[in-house]
């Protein structure tokens, strides 16, 4: 991009949570000068989030820092064993086998993507994007205050303060990204519709240390729910044992009624609670901070306004429920930082950029209603430990269940349906893997018939390779003859054509297009073997076809008949990439220049 003026970065990012971090290191890594500010001394001190999926893993390993977080993070393995029970010390309900750790299950998480799910807290995510974005030439400070902004057509000028010395002063970009949370300043100044409401019930969470290794050893997971009168009030109707680093840092978290304003929080209060929930009268514990959050049921129309941009819980608000918030945060975040660099780099049309809306608000409505309703999705289950009109509805509930009668076997097989839905929430690879983008950045195939879902979208990966798709995942054998991803040879801040052997007039269009962001695959060629066939298994187009895959990994364009000539693969292929940069009205040969 050619102008006179100088800018003090290329674009400003409010916010260093993981919306904000993510998109500063992905901005630096492609090159582009960013500058981070947060009205905080440092990242996140509470766990807050935790639940890490696959697509927010496929990102953080295309930004390089996958071995990192796996290095702090709960395992895999020692998620999903999940619990519900009259208390950790007491009667078993049930257990549920969550986030694809079952037998049932694991193959489907296996094969659909080369990472794991993790359990890693913001305390320790966060640092790690941070330290990152800073040791890839991000601009990154902390105590500084966001105040305002003025657009104008040629860049933002924002107004910041030093809070530790009460300096104002501006600091003017080509664009500003607002990544500041659920109470978003920007959101509000660039007047961002929305829909639904917020503190639409309470919580209460408290984060203590205790020893309870001997609980929970035997049957690992992150989260345990409690059935017993401590912890029934609200739609989920138990408290939720969260374990925060296994097996001795924990959350206690229970619901409380708004209508009788502010809950009782002394320590006596707390402690006396979260002993019951554990099942021990005696049990030492210490209490580390306390904390009420509201449920919130709202997300935006719209994600921007002209040159400033908002993503993450600035746009989508909602409770924990399904683990969906920093991965939602992860992936708006690189959606947009490809396009910001492509339009700063003049690689692509500042139109780009409105693409940034259509293809990323459908998922933050899609998650918001999916959050809410798995807290729904409890009722059943409790209809089937607690018996409401009881006088201890508990006890009866737990008596009922165990009751050899016609009785006990009807409340047995309610218990393991209401298990089964929720795997909506505890095993939904559909939801978090299965996004489609429609937008002008990808070229819809002339006269395809809609997708046909063979199975649950919402709890089964369907790969495609389909404009608007993430690219599958398939194994392939790289020079090394180590095992290498799809995903691990597409990406990297480029666009990749991906082709066949038989598609060498793929490969020789793609090199007289000499454009500096398009890279070419050959998969079959030395560096991307298919010896397994898994990538012939799921390509869905000949081998002289082509796709045109984003650096966010999803497909732009895919040609689905064989093409031999080189003049018409090149002409294809500009049209397809002219399309989706914004460049219809020129030639690439006017754009590389």
């Amino acid at each position: 991009m050619i102008d006179n003026e100088v800018f003090d970065a290329d674009v400003l990012v409010v916010g260093a949570g993981p919306m904000g971090a993510t998109t500063a290191l992905a901005l630096a890594t492609y090159g582009v000068r960013v500058a981070m500010v947060s009205r905080w001394p440092w990242v996140a001190n509470t766990p807050r989030a935790h639940i890490t999926n696959q697509r927010a893993m496929e990102v953080l390993r295309d930004l390089g820092v996958e071995e990192e977080v796996l290095r702090v993070a709960t395992p895999w393995d020692q998620m999903g064993d999940m619990l519900f029970a009259t208390s950790l010390a007491g009667d078993e309900i049930a257990r549920l086998r969550a986030w694809g750790t079952g037998d049932a299950r694991m193959g489907d998480y296996l094969s659909g993507s080369p990472c794991p799910l993790l359990d890693v807290v913001q305390p320790l995510l966060e640092p790690i994007l941070v330290h990152n974005a800073a040791a890839r030439g991000a601009d990154l400070r902390f105590n500084t205050e966001y105040l305002g902004h003025e657009q104008d057509g040629q860049g933002v000028t924002s107004r910041l303060q030093d809070r530790v010395t009460g300096h104002e002063y501006t600091f003017r970009t080509r664009y500003l990204v607002g990544a500041d949370g659920a109470r978003s300043q920007i959101a509000e100044e660039i007047g961002l519709p929305f829909e639904g409401r917020l503190a639409r019930a309470g919580t209460v969470y408290v984060q203590f240390e205790a020893d309870l290794d001997r609980y929970v050893r035997h049957r690992p997971s992150t989260l345990h729910w409690i059935a017993c009168p401590a912890g029934e009030f609200g739609e989920i109707g138990m408290a939720v044992l969260r374990a925060v680093r296994p097996w001795d840092e924990w959350i206690a978290g229970w619901g409380f009624d708004m209508a009788q304003g502010e809950p009782e929080l002394s320590p006596e209060v707390l402690i006396d609670r979260v002993r019951t929930l554990i099942g021990d009268p005696d049990i030492e514990l210490t209490i580390r901070n306390v904390s009420t959050w509201y449920v919130n049921q709202q997300h935006a129309l719209d994600y921007a306004k002209g040159r400033v941009f908002c993503g993450g819980d600035a746009v989508h608000r909602h409770p924990p429920s399904s683990g969906l918030g920093s991965n939602t945060s992860i992936q708006d975040a690189f959606n947009l930082a490809w396009k910001l660099a492509y339009v700063v780099r003049g690689h692509a049309a500042p139109s780009l950029l409105e693409s940034y809306s259509p293809e990323r608000a459908p998922v933050g409505a899609q998650v918001v209603a999916r959050a809410n309703q798995s807290r729904l999705d409890y009722r059943p289950l409790q209809d089937c430990f607690k018996d409401p009109g009881a006088e201890d509805p508990f006890a009866a509930g737990m008596r009922r269940l165990k009751d050899p009668g016609p009785e006990g076997v009807r409340v047995r097989e309610a218990l393991y349906q209401a298990l089964a839905l929720k795997q909506t929430e505890f095993s939904a690879q559909g939801t978090e893997l299965n996004q489609r983008y429609e937008s002008s950045a990808v070229v819809p195939e002339p006269d395809a018939e809609p997708e046909e879902w063979k199975r649950d979208p919402g709890l089964f990966l369907q790969a495609t390779t389909r404009p608007g798709a993430k690219i599958p995942h398939a194994w392939l054998v790289g020079r090394d003859g180590r095992r290498l991803s799809t995903l691990d040879i597409t990406g990297k801040g480029e666009f990749s054509l991906v082709t066949g052997i038989a598609g060498q007039a793929w490969a020789q269009a793609a090199a007289e297009l000499e454009a500096p962001y398009l890279r070419t695959v050959v998969i079959g060629e030395p560096g991307s073997a298919d010896p397994y066939g898994e990538w012939h298994g799921v390509r869905e187009l000949p081998e002289a076809g082509a796709l045109l895959v984003r650096p966010d990994g999803y497909v732009a364009w895919r040609h689905s008949e064989p093409v031999d000539d080189t003049a018409d693969a090149r002409k294809l292929l500009e049209q397809a990439l002219r399309a989706v940069l914004g460049w219809e009205t020129i030639t690439m040969e006017e754009v590389n220049r």
